[in-house]
């Protein structure tokens, strides 16, 4: 497993490299040697500190964990890899029924707590259809703007296709397109 660690506003220190080293080795027995493992951490302005997980799991899978601690970066780094071990650990026994039943040992997880059950799996509750008229971006942003939501899907005018605009944790906004 590769280890890619990133930083703004804020300098590294051997102690959180060789803490995430650490916390990071019970990962490998769930990803293969050559997965890279991605972890990008950030000091916000408020004294946040933000900490990103991005594991690529090949097949166009990618698994992303993000989370934040007032001053205190540990315990951001700890629940971003719970929250990471989690979603691995999900995905490979989302694998494994695809795949016969004995493909993958399922070892005890480090870092998950808590039992996820039947009834606490996300299910649809409601349905909603809506017109999808051609559409400039800008004009999307206004749109969405006055209808309050956090993402707003549309035929983008240029290009003829369904892209889908959202507002991003930062504020600004963020634009899906499809590629071709």
């Amino acid at each position: 497993m590769k280890l890619t660690l990133t930083a703004r506003n804020m300098v590294v220190t051997p102690s959180i490299t060789k803490r995430i080293e650490r916390k990071t080795e019970r990962m490998s027995r769930y990803l293969r040697s050559e997965t890279e493992l991605q972890i990008k951490m950030r000091k916000d302005k408020d004294d946040l500190r933000i900490v990103e997980i991005t594991v690529p799991m090949g097949n166009g899978v990618l698994l992303r964990s993000e989370a934040s601690a007032q001053s205190n970066l540990f315990l951001a780094i700890d629940e971003a890899l719970a929250k990471m071990e989690k979603q691995i650990h999900k995905h490979r026994t989302k694998l494994g029924k695809r795949l016969r039943e004995d493909a993958f040992t399922i070892e005890e997880p480090e870092y998950i707590e808590e039992d996820v059950t039947e009834d606490e799996k996300a299910q649809i509750v409601r349905r909603k259809t809506f017109p999808m008229r051609p559409m400039s971006v800008e004009d999307a942003a206004i749109q969405m703007e006055m209808l309050g939501h956090s993402f707003f899907a549309f035929v983008n005018a240029d290009t003829e296709q369904i892209n889908v605009l959202y507002q991003r944790k930062d504020g600004n906004l963020g634009l899906l397109e499809p590629e071709e």
